[in-house]
């Protein structure tokens, strides 16, 4: 059975990525055709429209198409989680030095980012933030980082959209300020001695929900064979006996750029935040593995208040309602 499936490349797509590549797919009768896609609203569009069978999606965006809050709505469902966590917020260099926080911490970071954009909003000059989706952990991770330090992020910032593989072009040529995105781009960022990382996505938002396996209610169960394949290659990527491996193959077939080091350390955890070489450990960074995939209950509720607080909804109890008919945590055989 041939089974088209829309990824954005990000170290997150591992599952997907080893699914096709390493037989796991074949081996469950799949014919896993994959298909990069440029931004979050065309893998979407995409799916909703049929033109994919199933996609590495945000897991906000797969609900908000359900309830068709955002593109053509479909009846999507999700099940299974691919990962937890992944995400980081970095800023331009400029942006760092002007911010000049007094500690590392998340409090005191978020602390100097609220100080330095409150001043510019005064002066008419507000800061450019980059989310990748307005329905995305991205862009809720940003407004609760910015409440931490006392923040209203509507207010005072200004936020754009920029797909992932667009964010770090978009910082070196100015027009935005910084961003929150999934790893690689971080790294990436960091790397081409753009950016700095300000903040790890696994510090604001522990064990965040972050993409799943989104097909259409009508073909669940006939995809549960994908289903399967994609479980066994989870727990595949999250062997630290393959790290080295896995990140050879996102470097190569996954569309993330040739410095499979930089990769590798995305998948453990081991970060550079400057270009000067400073390093911070985080092993929650990116929760890959067979004890991620199953939905969480606790992460249905999550995903509807988080809604409702950024008023993309009126009232988080209906939609919560809604998420238990969109996790199908029924077709994980495991």
């Amino acid at each position: 059975m041939r089974v088209d499936l829309g990824y954005v490349p990000l170290t997150d797509a591992a599952p997907v990525i080893a699914a096709a590549e390493l037989g796991f797919a074949r081996e469950e009768g799949i014919d896993l055709v994959l298909s990069p896609e440029p931004s979050w609203a065309t893998l979407r569009d995409r799916l909703a429209l049929g033109h994919l069978d199933a996609a590495h999606m945000l897991a906000p965006l797969a609900l908000a198409t359900r309830l068709g809050l955002s593109g053509p709505q479909a009846d999507l469902v999700a099940p299974m989680a691919l990962n937890l966590n992944g995400n980081a917020i970095t800023v331009s260099l400029p942006l760092w030095e002007a911010m000049a926080p007094e500690a590392d911490d998340l409090d005191a970071v978020a602390s100097a980012f609220a100080r330095l954009a409150m001043a510019r909003a005064g002066e008419g000059r507000p800061l450019t933030i980059a989310t990748v989706h307005p329905f995305s952990c991205h862009s809720y991770q940003l407004r609760i980082f910015a409440e931490r330090g006392g923040l209203d992020l509507g207010r005072a910032v200004r936020i754009v959209v920029v797909p992932p593989p667009q964010t770090v072009d978009a910082l070196r040529r100015g027009e935005i300020d910084g961003f929150c995105v999934g790893a690689p781009w971080n790294s990436i960022a960091v790397a081409a001695g753009l950016g700095r990382i300000a903040a790890l996505g696994c510090e604001i938002v522990p064990d965040c929900p972050e993409k799943v396996l989104a097909v259409h209610g009508s073909q669940a169960e006939a995809l549960s064979p994908l289903v399967e394949a994609l479980h066994r290659a989870g727990t595949w990527c999250a062997d630290p006996a393959n790290v080295g491996e896995l990140a050879g193959l996102l470097s190569e077939k996954g569309g993330l750029g040739p410095d499979t080091d930089l990769i590798r350390r995305t998948l453990t955890g081991h970060l550079v935040v400057d270009p000067t070489g400073l390093c911070r450990t985080a092993p929650d960074y990116l929760r890959l593995g067979s004890s991620v995939h199953r939905p969480r209950p606790e992460h249905r509720a999550w995903l509807a208040r988080q809604m409702a607080a950024s008023g993309q909804i009126a009232d988080a109890t209906e939609v919560c309602e809604e998420a238990e008919a969109f996790y199908r945590p029924s077709l994980l055989k495991a």
